[in-house]
């Protein structure tokens, strides 16, 4: 008798329990269940750091502007080995005018890493390019004044692509920024999520942004494939006229 309730009982456990195969089907859903969550919350995050690199060159911007109304020029590029600083200290023919570092530290500015150098929200360094026109003019104490607003312009160029592009200007590219007087004397950028790995040779868009010339690309991101190759670059650039006018305003322009 009493080996038939044992048997009853061991009978009762095997039904009421799960058998693997069970246990697999949870496991497969949970799993769906928790990659389809984590789609858009990658979205989220995305997005987020979209907005905050936006905000980081929005705010580069506007301290370059104080800077100009402060100094009555335009700081130089930081480089790999001036932490932050703008290269030389004081301005006047920069180190590299082309692709160079954000000068955090000499603009005051937050968001730094151990060795001075401004960060985007993927935790690379945001970049900044100066126009060197009129003997290093923007960058020159005193240059800007010393030329007059009639003589003041730029050689940087911001295009829609790099297709057409010249080493100097956007060619048959479409133009982004107006050719001189209203070219921009300074774009600031950043490389997106993958600016911390090389472009290869069919990213022409990203490779436009890193190749230390006067020639930016600007536009919505490109994934792998498309024209130009893929593209996350976040590129802004300073007015001119909006420059002029804080300098005019401040008494550091005529």
């Amino acid at each position: 008798m009493q080996a038939v309730q044992s048997w009853r009982c061991i009978v009762f456990r095997t039904q009421t329990g799960f058998s693997l195969i069970e246990l697999a089907l949870v496991l497969v859903i949970m799993t769906l269940a928790l990659g389809g969550a984590l789609v858009p919350l990658n979205a989220q995050i995305e997005q987020r750091r979209l907005s905050e690199t936006a905000q980081i060159l929005n705010e580069v911007n506007d301290a370059l502007l104080g800077f100009a109304i402060r100094n009555g020029r335009l700081p130089c590029p930081a480089t790999s080995a001036s932490n932050g600083v703008e290269d030389p200290v004081g301005g006047g023919s920069c180190t590299n005018s082309y692709y160079g570092y954000v000068p955090a530290v000499s603009l005051g500015l937050g968001h730094l890493d151990a060795n001075g150098f401004l960060l985007d929200a993927w935790g690379n360094r945001v970049r900044y390019a100066v126009t060197s026109t009129g003997n290093w003019a923007f960058t020159s104490a005193g240059g800007m004044k010393g030329a007059g607003l009639g003589a003041l312009t730029s050689t940087l160029a911001v295009c829609a692509s790099a297709a057409g592009t010249t080493s100097t200007g956007c060619g048959t590219a479409t133009p982004l920024t107006s050719a001189d007087p209203n070219a921009p004397p300074a774009v600031i950028f950043s490389l997106g999520k993958n600016g911390a790995v090389p472009p290869p040779a069919t990213n022409t868009d990203e490779l436009a942004n890193q190749d230390n010339n006067a020639v930016f690309v600007s536009h919505t991101p490109n994934p792998a494939g498309a024209p130009g190759g893929a593209f996350d670059d976040m590129v802004i650039w300073l007015s001119p006229n909006i420059l002029y006018g804080q300098l005019v305003n401040a008494g550091q322009l005529p």
